[in-house]
């Protein structure tokens, strides 16, 4: 067995590890692979050229990045969070709630592409709870307005994550499927994703109580800030004059 074609993999581990173009990198691993498997040149551009002409759609996703970032350059951020403060009632709490029962929804009948992180939570989720947490808490600092993008993170991680366990069609549902059969034990993928959804049931009111407990903390925060700004200012006070 010729093993030097394998010399393309520490082509892309040296070439990542001293941070090249990707592109280039993974270009010269290719032609590195394909010579040493004794290809002409030709043949390993045939290759790759049928790889990419068989497989671009793969790159599709590419394609909602410039969009995005158009829509983040004309305000989508701030249009977002003037839009959560002027509804009444809008707390962080339910807002990240609400998503994360239609995150759950969603992905258990397959529609995992409604929401992610650079489509939804980066220009729309994460700011509309920022602005609803400042509209109820006041002007939040750094630390605080991180705090809350990573739990926007982590509401649409869980919605997806548990949800998607009760899609049929999932690889993982399939996957288990496929592990019990060759153990000889038949199972149905409907029984196993049914069986998925307590586990999502326990995950919503989890999160659900994880979220209503961060904003509890969030409002204490600004509380104990109010309190520590009010203090000097009394005690630095004049005495009134007689």
């Amino acid at each position: 067995m010729n093993y030097w074609p394998l010399i393309g993999v520490a082509a892309v581990v040296l070439g990542f590890a001293l941070r090249l173009n990707p592109a280039l990198v993974v270009v010269v691993a290719g032609f590195i692979t394909g010579l040493a498997a004794q290809l002409s040149p030709l043949d390993v551009l045939e290759v790759l050229g049928k790889a990419y002409t068989e497989k671009r759609f793969l790159l599709l996703f590419l394609l909602t990045l410039p969009v995005i970032g158009l829509l983040e350059r004309h305000g989508l951020k701030e249009h977002a969070q003037h839009w959560i403060a002027r509804l009444r009632g809008a707390t962080m709490g339910r807002l990240l709630i609400a998503y994360l029962l239609m995150r759950q929804l969603a992905s258990a009948v397959g529609l995992t592409s409604l929401g992610g992180h650079p489509q939804t939570v980066r220009p729309l989720l994460a700011p509309m709870a920022e602005g609803a947490a400042q509209t109820a808490h006041g002007e939040l600092d750094d630390d605080q307005r991180q705090r809350i993008r990573a739990m926007a993170a982590g509401t649409d991680n869980v919605g997806l994550f548990f949800g998607e366990d009760i899609f049929i069609a999932f690889g993982a549902v399939l996957l288990i499927q496929s592990f019990f059969t060759e153990h000889g034990i038949a199972l149905d993928p409907w029984h196993i994703a049914l069986w998925g959804i307590p586990t999502a049931i326990c995950a919503f009111v989890i999160h659900a109580v994880r979220i209503l407990r961060f904003e509890r903390k969030l409002a204490r925060d600004h509380q104990a800030a109010g309190h520590a700004q009010t203090e000097p200012a009394e005690t630095n006070a004049e005495p009134p004059s007689p």
